[in-house]
């Protein structure tokens, strides 16, 4: 299994950057725009266990897919975990942690993940997986500075 982690510091109060990443609709705001990504579910607010989440993504050109996950845990203000039940991966789970730090909040993203396929699957995730997953992660990375300036 693959363990990616990636960290942003967001100058910001914890109640707005908590309420930005909490609502789902906010998700495509920091999702490539190549992924053409669209959530599928009616959303009515926050996020919360057991919510289910359907969207239809791109993760290569000319392939479309759906994908669901449910959140499956959350602590106000502290953590939401979001875990794949439909989609790529064999296994998905991401785990979100907010923290206040000196400045703003840690955000620190910790995911695990498995393609299917065996030693296929295992080739395949070094050879373009890995690599596409970070740079989705840098791209979000600019997307947050650009959406939370901070005093800069």
């Amino acid at each position: 299994m693959r363990r990616l982690e990636f960290l942003d510091i967001i100058p910001a109060p914890a109640s707005e950057v908590w309420n930005f990443f909490s609502f789902p609709g906010n998700l495509g705001k920091i999702t490539p725009v190549s992924m053409n990504f669209v959530i599928q579910t009616p959303l009515s607010g926050k996020m919360y266990p057991g919510m289910f989440i359907g969207y239809k993504v791109s993760p290569l050109p000319g392939m479309r897919i759906s994908w669901v996950t449910e959140i499956t845990h959350v602590s106000e203000g502290n953590y939401f975990v979001d875990e794949q039940r439909k989609g790529p991966y064999s296994i998905w789970h991401h785990e979100h942690h907010f923290c206040e730090v000196p400045g703003g909040i840690e955000m620190r993203d910790i995911l695990s993940y498995r393609l299917p396929m065996g030693f296929l699957g295992k080739m395949i995730d070094t050879i373009l997986v890995k690599k596409r997953v970070q740079a989705i992660f840098r791209f979000r990375e600019q997307r947050i500075k650009e959406l939370f300036p901070g005093n800069n």
